[in-house]
């Protein structure tokens, strides 16, 4: 893969940070699914999020499966950052990006795993849990319910996160193997 291509082609998008990182730098904990259960109106209701993605151990033998990542953020504002509903009604734009940032390896013949913030939005209805996903190639499990610490991963970094105000800054994690492809 030509990660100078790939950077860029990342400097042409709507992106604030990014960070290529070594997955094994990445801290899985099932403390981090605490909000899904709740206060996320999504949780139990997706493929995408917790139980039907899997135990924080299952998402991390996946996760782990891919030895490189990449780390995008973009920030985008809301009327009152406690209300995860609005939240949560804003990740599209990111969403795009992020479709946009994973077709960007695919052209450099590497399919990434792709963790966003989608608690899966692609279907009006979730097969969950009676049938299986009708897009598992399209969809993107949400970063949390990997367990992933990724603010961790990003103050680690010296990637920034917190802003004034009500902004939501989103995260994606790209997770690659460039040998496999």
């Amino acid at each position: 893969m030509d990660r100078e291509l790939l950077e860029r082609q990342l400097t042409q998008l709507p992106i604030v940070e990014y960070l290529f990182f070594e997955t094994e730098e990445l801290t899985f904990s099932p403390r981090v699914r605490y909000i899904c259960e709740t206060e996320c109106p999504r949780y139990g209701k997706s493929w995408a999020c917790p139980p039907g993605c899997g135990t924080v151990e299952d998402c991390q033998a996946r996760c782990l499966r891919c030895p490189h990542g990449l780390l995008i953020t973009t920030m985008t504002e809301v009327s009152d950052i406690a209300d995860i509903r609005e939240t949560l009604n804003t990740r599209g734009d990111h969403e795009e990006i992020t479709r946009a940032v994973r077709e960007l390896f695919r052209a450099q013949g590497v399919e990434p795993y792709v963790l966003s913030t989608e608690s899966c939005a692609l279907c009006e209805e979730c097969t969950y849990p009676d049938a299986p996903c009708r897009h598992p190639d399209r969809m993107f499990p949400c970063v949390e319910s990997q367990g992933i610490l990724v603010t961790e991963l990003s103050e680690r970094h010296g990637i920034g996160f917190w802003a004034e105000g009500n902004i939501v800054t989103w995260f994606s994690l790209l997770l690659f193997d460039e040998e496999a492809s």
